[in-house]
């Protein structure tokens, strides 16, 4: 089977490519893109000779490139990224780019009928409506790759929806779980990015600090299962051990238990959700006293709250709240704003904002660029200082 790799250089890329070294019997990498990263390009094809086609960022490292490697195809920017998954119809996508930037990719390949194995959680964020009347239309086929929707995922593996009670994702809490939220302020960038149980990317880290990244995966617990708001539910695990758990009517509780690291949701992907010996190894059932589950605090960690907003309004509410949430985590990555204004900002950008029905991924783009830019202006007036 053949697969194409959005994100080949991130922190989820780098462990498929990983995996894919293990995989050569079952997977050929057919193409991959690298944003930025060029560098990681001669490295990845030294370990993967059946590559044809690569995307890039920028125009000027595409025209570098396709003089440097004449037998591979080269791409460049958001359109290389549909060209490249245009590239082979018949292969698998795995969508493990960063932030907005990930939805057209998702929308095409599902367009195109073909399996994505999803780490861009932005996807079904900004484009849940879109994606889920093109799988409503039996076009394509969605595999997660979240290490929570994975865990909720396996618990339901043979079981059928009707029998469940409620679903349950968690959380580590972050680096700031014990701190007061008239602390958050204070909170210095390398605090934030040194997350207790995880390691990722700068972006996702920080999301997880905010607990944005929760946020987020409620709303996709929303559109993967079709589990309604009361039934998804969140709670800490400080040891990131125990993934997610389903309770079931008749009072059965299984649950996801295993170390923290993206290797196993990411096998689970390339496996097609299907274990390998007709069981998942890293199921329990019943074991909930074994672990220390804490609650989530949604009034320190208020983002939160914009999950049950993004689902009872649906259509463009997802886009407004990522592109605010992607446009403030890139100005604290900069130091241009503290950590407490990226939650300031976004709660001010949801309470003013007018939510529509979603059309069209064009819509939506306009919608992330305009958002973006009145965050941009809102900091250049003063409307928000940095304190």
């Amino acid at each position: 089977m053949k697969i194409i790799l959005l994100g080949a250089s991130g922190s989820i890329g780098s462990q498929t490519l990983e995996l894919l070294e293990k995989y050569k019997n079952k997977w050929d990498l057919h193409g991959f893109s690298v944003g930025n990263r060029v560098e990681k390009i001669h490295e990845i094809l030294s370990k993967f000779d059946k590559v044809k086609y690569i995307c890039v960022k920028n125009k000027g490292d595409y025209l570098k490139l396709k003089k440097q490697f004449p037998n591979i195809k080269f791409y460049y920017g958001d359109e290389g990224l549909i060209k490249l998954i245009n590239s082979n119809k018949n292969a698998y996508v795995l969508n493990a780019l960063v932030g907005f930037v990930g939805l057209k990719p998702t929308l095409k390949a599902l367009n195109n009928n073909q399996t994505v194995l999803l780490a861009n959680k932005e996807s079904i964020v900004c484009g849940g409506d879109l994606i889920k009347d093109l799988l409503k239309k039996g076009k394509g086929k969605i595999i997660p790759i979240d290490s929570e929707h994975v865990a909720i995922a396996k618990c339901l593996y043979g079981h059928d929806i009707n029998e469940v009670e409620s679903i349950t994702i968690t959380a580590s809490g972050g680096p700031f779980y014990f701190l007061g939220k008239d602390e958050f302020k204070n909170i210095k960038l390398e605090d934030a990015l040194n997350h207790p149980t995880w390691k990722m990317g700068n972006k996702i880290t920080i999301d997880s600090a905010t607990l944005v990244n929760k946020t987020f995966e409620i709303i996709e617990a929303f559109y993967l299962f079709d589990m309604p708001l009361e039934k998804i539910n969140v709670v800490v695990d400080r040891k990131s051990y125990v993934h997610g758990f389903v309770k079931f009517k008749d009072g059965s509780v299984t649950l996801n238990v295993s170390k923290p690291s993206m290797l196993g949701p990411i096998d689970y992907a390339l496996n097609l959700g299907i274990p390998s010996n007709g069981q998942f190894e890293d199921l329990e059932q019943n074991t909930l006293d074994k672990y220390e589950l804490l609650p989530l605090d949604k009034e320190k960690f208020s983002v939160i709250n914009n999950a049950n907003t993004v689902i009872l309004n649906k259509g463009t509410s997802g886009t407004i709240l990522n592109a605010a949430n992607e446009k403030l985590v890139n100005l604290f990555l900069n130091k241009r704003i503290n950590f407490l204004l990226i939650y300031e900002f976004i709660d001010k950008i949801m309470n003013t904002t007018r939510f529509e029905k979603s059309r069209n991924y064009s819509q939506l783009k306009k919608i992330d660029s305009q958002i973006k830019e009145r965050i941009e202006e809102e900091l250049k007036n003063g409307s928000f200082i940095n304190k």
